[in-house]
């Protein structure tokens, strides 16, 4: 079997195995409605994390293990 052929086959089982996954670069929106929805999913993230934050400390979660290592 020569090598090309290979590659060819694994290319088509990788591409059958990802289906329909993977990034969708043409979603429709604009390069502005892009940078709307995502900064919008980031600020959505950040308030969650910085309510999870708040919770922990108000239950006496402290530092939630970070930086409490003894060296």
């Amino acid at each position: 079997m020569t090598r090309g052929s290979q590659r060819e086959r694994d290319r088509e089982r990788a591409a059958a195995r990802a289906g329909g996954k993977g990034k969708n670069a043409d979603d429709g929106l604009t390069p502005e409605q892009r940078r709307e929805r995502d900064g919008k999913a980031l600020q959505e993230k950040a308030a969650k994390k910085a309510a999870q934050a708040a919770a922990a400390a108000g239950s006496g979660g402290g530092a939630g293990g970070k930086g409490t290592a003894k060296k």
